[in-house]
């Protein structure tokens, strides 16, 4: 047998889709698992042992099919299911099975606050899609495989995060998913342990601003932008706890069994993407204004609340935030 997953994008989805690999893999192991996704997001999957081969879109679509065709899939396993994965299932001409995103539902939620959305995390809804195959869920949670090459050395971080410290995920694709970096900062000032501030490059004026601010109260490292994904999923398993917003390195998290705290904004757990642990249970805390009218007011997100309050994360308790952080920070070992 050889099977084709389809998931593109993005990091925490292409994340969320590793279970459905194992899980693959244990049902047929002697069977080729090969995965497709965009050039951008290879690494996130590069190092997975379940994997026989990746196949990386970075051209035309019908050029990529003509590439897969030449593999002679027996199955296409669709956790994408927009108009590009369904053209290539069409014209890959094999058996398949698609993920159901369930957007009216999220529709619903979003636009007309009517909540049908159903009990289940979409680990276990991407799981669903291949059930008809005899996949089982095994309850190991979610992969990460990192190199030896991308593991950061605590020797070369500053000394006081020799020891430990509280990764903290400031970055997100949309501004309404980011807790505000003054609210950052006065919770910084209240924190007992180093804290490390990870992001992209484009998060690097924000993170100063936000270790201005706390004023030399706690011991901050601006680490966003200064490595790799891979190197910062290195960071975030050598950290003791995360704190983080709802965005990839929140699933990277959860798949080193990390304890996490997530803090939500315009978007829900509800709608099943929330720190998924498997049957595994870990300390994890969603911190969310819960009753707001406008809430959710996107599945995604925007560069600016629509309402211009954006009281899903004003209205957050820094200081119950702070308590939070450290309490969950004393008791566990890093590993």
């Amino acid at each position: 047998m050889k099977f084709l997953i389809l998931r593109f994008s993005s990091i925490g989805d292409i994340v969320l889709t590793t279970p459905v690999v194992r899980c693959l893999k244990k049902k047929f192991p002697d069977a080729e698992i090969h995965y497709a996704t965009k050039k951008a997001f290879h690494s996130i999957v590069q190092h997975n042992p379940s994997i026989s081969k990746i196949h990386l879109l970075d051209n035309s679509v019908l050029e990529f099919v003509n590439q897969l065709k030449e593999e002679k899939f027996d199955c296409v396993i669709d956790l994408h299911n927009n108009q590009r994965t369904l053209l290539i299932k069409t014209l890959l001409g094999v058996r398949s099975y698609s993920f159901n995103k369930i957007n009216f539902e999220k529709w619903l939620r979003v636009n007309l606050k009517i909540n049908r959305l159903p009990n289940k995390h979409i680990v276990d809804r991407y799981l669903e899609t291949c059930a008809s195959l005899g996949v089982l869920n095994d309850g190991e949670g979610l992969d990460y495989f990192l190199a030896k090459e991308d593991a950061v050395d605590r020797n070369t971080f500053p000394i006081a995060f020799q020891k430990e410290y509280a990764a903290w995920v400031i970055g997100a694709k949309h501004s309404t998913k980011k807790f505000p970096a003054e609210k950052i900062s006065n919770v910084l000032k209240q924190l007992q342990m180093p804290v490390m501030l990870l992001g992209g490059k484009e998060d690097f004026e924000e993170a100063e601003k936000i270790v201005q601010q706390a004023n030399g109260t706690t011991e901050i490292f601006n680490a966003c932008g200064k490595f790799s994904l891979n190197q910062s999923a290195s960071l975030v398993q050598q950290a003791k706890l995360v704190v983080t917003n709802d965005t990839g390195l929140m699933h990277i998290a959860a798949a080193f069994k990390k304890p996490t705290i997530s803090i939500w904004g315009n978007t829900i757990p509800e709608f099943g993407m929330s720190p998924y642990y498997g049957a595994k249970e870990m300390a994890n805390a969603k911190f969310e204004i819960k009753g707001l009218s406008c809430r959710p007011c996107s599945k995604l997100g925007y560069n600016t609340c629509p309402n211009g309050h954006f009281n899903c994360m004003n209205l957050q308790d820094e200081k119950l935030l702070a308590d939070k952080i450290n309490t969950m920070s004393k008791g566990y070992t890093t590993l």
